[in-house]
């Protein structure tokens, strides 16, 4: 049974514990679980009675493709529930081949001093790192994979992480020395404010992946990554445009948020799209690279290295929520500008949709022009700086709007929205609203339903936020990435297959949602203690009543048919 690491960051004790109520569970469900059953709902999420968990996947650290995500959860400082986010990188994988089931954070550092965890085979410690507090990401994991060589697993905030600013994400290192960020809800706040900078994690000489029949999981994963691999959506897009090739689709149907939630389609689509992203960094060559994967395994490679007109690297990756919300959101008619933004965001260790959000809400209330890069990066300086203004930028899209005295502040349950308006893409509102996770796409994006569900209609809206909650949760639980799931919603067999082969668990096609059925709901119960009540089931006003052009579409849905996403 793999094991559960506590980490006291008050006292400094690090000891381990088996939990055989936690055996089946990973991922988010085992994150949320464990928030569920040891934080008072009511606790301060910047204080010493939260916790922050790092769970590994079901399948993590086995040869199935993009299944080894980290989930990393905890009461979040923004939505002020539960919150989970996860991210590509090799720290799961490391933490699974440890034995490892999850790390929990607890307590809170008594000094003002910076701690580097290290994760060995038998061996975990606390060291201090003062050199690198306030240091950015960037630097942070460079040193760190210097000194703990290129194939450990770490884990890092920056300084926004430390500052405790609510805007704050953790960068995860990939294999090719890359960073990936578990984003959303402010996660890196808590880590930052326990005092932790980072974790090293060494799996040298380790493999205590468990199975309950190796040979069946590596035969059905091995059919499953050849399933992937040949998917067209995995060769014709993900290789080509990593996420970003949804850009023009987003922008068509009159859903891409832009010039701050104003308008929802940009006249500068060619130039930020997913196409042009495909040839500028084919025909400046250098270091820009395409199908670059995020975990050691992964047929999808969705990841991309955006290179400067010289050929030297600005950013990995440019996605399609960057060009989204520090692109048409800021007024941006080319890539080099979200490039360079997307950068610094990155060092400081904070969530890029959450900071577009708020930057936009800033230069709608006039602090900076539309379209000017050098006016948001200024803004960006003022976070680096550590002002006034910047604190204000760093907690957030909420802050930010009331203390601006905004009436149009793009958050739902406290959290920024992503890429997709909801007036346009109204099955994205219901999700925004009503989900246990809050503003969050992740949570049951329903752009890929466009087809099947009107967009701008007022029915179904609710049934197909609830269906995308669940299978999407699903994936979350089991550490897999929602971008795996063509061929696994397609024969949903064959993903309770894999997780009964590795786990020992019983499902089958109808039983395997039961998982994020069952978080989903503990999650929505622990949100209702914290306060956070039906009431907050809602969106901002001004999207009921500002039409949306292209369209002019508001959101319209009635609390009926948002009620009926509810599990």
């Amino acid at each position: 049974m793999q094991k559960i690491l506590r980490v006291d960051m008050t006292t400094g004790n690090i000891v381990t514990e088996e939990r055989k109520e936690y055996q089946f569970l990973g991922g988010r469900a085992l994150s949320s679980r464990i928030i569920y059953d040891e934080v008072e709902p009511t606790s301060e999420p910047l204080g010493k009675k939260n916790k922050l968990v790092f769970a590994t996947g079901l399948l993590s650290g086995t040869i199935a493709s993009s299944a080894s995500r980290l989930s990393i959860g905890g009461k979040s400082p923004l939505t002020n529930g539960i919150k989970e986010a996860n991210s590509g990188g090799t720290a799961g994988a490391r933490l699974s081949k440890l034995g490892i089931q999850a790390i929990v954070l607890e307590g809170k550092a008594k000094s003002e001093d910076c701690y580097l965890l290290i994760v060995k085979k038998g061996e975990f410690s606390l060291e201090k790192i003062n050199s690198l507090k306030y240091e950015g990401t960037y630097r942070t994991s460079a040193l760190l994979r210097k000194d703990y060589g290129n194939k450990a697993g770490i884990i890092c905030v920056g300084p926004a992480g430390e500052r405790g600013l609510r805007g704050a994400a953790i960068a995860v290192m990939d294999p090719h020395g890359e960073l990936k960020f578990a984003a959303r809800g402010g996660l890196g706040a808590i880590m930052g404010s326990k005092g932790l900078k980072a974790i090293v994690i060494d799996d040298t000489e380790s493999e205590l992946v468990e199975y309950k029949d190796k040979d069946k999981f590596n035969e059905i994963a091995k059919e499953f990554n050849k399933k992937l691999a040949n998917d067209p959506k995995t060769k014709d897009i993900y290789h080509n445009f990593g996420t970003t090739g949804i850009v023009k689709a987003v922008n068509s149907m009159g859903a891409l948020p832009t010039n701050g939630f104003r308008y929802g389609s940009s006249e500068h689509v060619e130039n930020i799209c997913g196409e042009k992203l495909n040839e500028t960094i084919l025909s400046r060559g250098g270091e820009g690279k395409l199908a670059v994967s995020c975990m050691d395994v992964c047929a999808i490679r969705c990841s991309t290295v955006y290179p400067d007109e010289m050929g030297n690297k600005i950013v990995s990756t440019l996605q399609y929520e960057n060009i989204a919300l520090l692109g048409s959101n800021l007024g941006m008619d080319n890539l080099d500008s979200v490039a360079r933004l997307n950068y610094e965001i990155n060092d400081l260790g904070l969530d890029t949709i959450e900071t577009g959000c708020a930057l936009g809400v800033a230069l709608d209330m006039g602090y900076g022009k539309f379209g000017s890069e050098e006016d948001c990066m200024a803004l960006v300086n003022e976070i680096k700086r550590d002002t006034i203004i910047g604190r204000m930028l760093g907690n957030g899209a909420k802050i930010t709007g009331q203390v601006l005295g905004s009436e149009r502040i793009p958050v739902g349950k406290g959290q920024g929205f992503p890429g997709y308006d909801p007036r346009a893409l109204k099955g994205n509102g219901v999700t925004y609203g009503m989900s246990t996770m809050g503003g969050d796409h992740t949570a049951g994006n329903c752009f890929g339903s466009r087809n099947a569900v009107d967009p701008l209609g007022t029915e179904n809206q609710g049934e197909l936020s609830r269906k995308l909650q669940i299978q999407i949760g699903t994936l979350d639980c089991i550490g897999l990435c929602m971008f795996a799931r063509g061929p696994l919603f397609a024969e949903p067999n064959v993903l309770a297959d894999i997780v009964n082969y590795k786990a020992g668990t019983k499902f089958d096609s109808e039983t395997i949602w039961s998982i994020a059925e069952e978080t989903i709901k503990i999650e929505r119960e622990f949100n209702v203690g914290s306060g956070v009540s039906p009431a907050d089931d809602k969106l901002p006003e001004f999207l009921y009543d500002e039409k949306l052009e292209p369209t002019n579409a508001v959101f319209d849905l009635t609390t009926e048919e948002m009620e009926k996403s509810l599990i």
